[in-house]
């Protein structure tokens, strides 16, 4: 498999240093605890600032709100966040993915009443894919719609639906038709209000005490026809295009960014040994490599492909690589990871110790990813 090269344009570094001096005036080192990636804060407000400079929905046609610019754009701009700690919580998964999924799949009613309201930074959604006893393997979902007069009725569990108990809609993945031989048949998409009637969200403590994880369990939940997203029966077709959106991004790789940027700010006398220099060389170089093969996700994006294989290879590598820094990081500084620590470094290893491990699951197992790229390998 080949990924074609990539490298930003006067134009698009331009953007680059625009969103640089933002963060640098609007976010002042020291003035904000820092965020691990997309698993950043939420702030309304933060997201409402970006949205009024056009950096939400930026590949959006500009008559549903967007600015029409490019996916590469959007990554420019989301490196620069994600490498700032900046809260992104609030929009991240309607800005990535659901706003892209809209544009390409849905009605114009749809277009119109989701995508200028995400534009602007005032709605917020989850993700309605993994299920208890399906994981990553969505071709197993088993939560159904049945059709009634005027819309379906919705029933099943999702799991780890990060966010679902502060957002307001989600997108469902269900099986709207009979069980065949070809598991990946029959699935559909809805768009559905966290808030509904039948909807119930229950928090799911992780181990570093954050409850932004849910279980969320659907009883009858009424949709109605006009929710439906896309195509009853192109539920794959759909979820594996708004899969490229979600898996090749810079937060796959960022992660754990701010740790190595924090550790050679705090402790510079471990800068200066002969295992340093080899240890944050061999990190450097994969993060640049690393960088390159997603930016080339979003130039393949921008050329109207579907990269859902290049994309699965992306995270697969950029997700265990996220592992890697830490294990680095834990080698080269004996520090333990405290969650109300004095220094910033402390804290932000505390977060990175116990989420770490969600890093090749969430998005997709590596196993998973290995049998998508497998089997995509074959048909390109």
């Amino acid at each position: 498999m080949l990924f074609a090269p990539a490298d930003l344009t006067e134009e698009e570094l331009e953007l680059q240093r625009e969103v640089r001096a933002f963060l640098a005036t609007e976010l002042p080192r020291g003035t904000f605890e820092p965020g691990l990636g997309m698993a950043a804060p939420r702030d309304r407000g933060f997201s409402a600032k970006l949205a009024e400079r056009g950096w939400l929905g930026m590949a959006i046609p500009v008559r549903y709100g967007g600015r029409d610019r490019s996916a590469v754009d959007r990554f420019v701009v989301s490196e620069e966040l994600l490498r700032w700690g900046a809260p992104v919580g609030h929009h991240w998964v309607a800005d990535r993915q659901t706003a892209p999924t809209i544009n390409r799949f849905g009605t114009e009613e749809q277009k119109q009443r989701f995508l200028p309201a995400i534009c602007r930074g005032e709605l917020s959604f989850a993700i309605g894919m993994s299920e208890p006893e399906a994981g990553s393997d969505l071709a197993a979902v088993r939560t159904r719609a049945s059709r009634v007069e005027g819309g379906w009725l919705l029933s099943g569990t999702k799991v780890w639906t990060s966010g679902a108990h502060v957002s307001d809609w989600f997108v469902v993945l269900c099986r709207t038709g009979e069980s065949t031989e070809d598991r990946h048949a029959g699935l559909s998409q809805l768009i559905v209000d966290l808030r509904a009637d039948g909807l119930t969200v229950r928090s799911i403590p992780f181990l570093s005490g954050h409850r932004d994880f849910n279980e969320v369990v659907l009883e009858e939940v009424f949709v109605p026809d006009e929710l439906v997203l896309g195509e009853i029966g192109g539920g794959w077709a759909q979820n594996t295009s708004e899969l490229a959106y979600e898996r090749g991004g810079p937060e796959r790789w960022l992660s754990t960014y701010l740790l190595v940027e924090e550790l050679m700010r705090a402790h510079e006398e471990v800068l200066g040994t002969e295992r340093a220099s080899i240890v944050l060389g061999e990190m450097v170089a994969s993060w640049w490599g690393l960088r390159r093969l997603s930016l080339s996700v979003a130039r393949m994006i921008d050329a109207a492909e579907a990269p859902a294989v290049q994309s699965a290879l992306v995270k697969e590598m950029a997700t265990r690589f996220e592992q890697d820094v830490l294990a680095c990081v834990q080698e080269l500084v004996a520090l333990e990871p405290v969650r109300d620590g004095d220094s910033l470094l402390e804290r932000i290893l505390f977060e990175a110790t116990l989420s770490a491990p969600s890093f090749t699951i969430r998005g997709g197992t590596n196993e998973i990813l290995r049998s998508v790229a497998a089997k995509g390998l074959g048909r390109l």
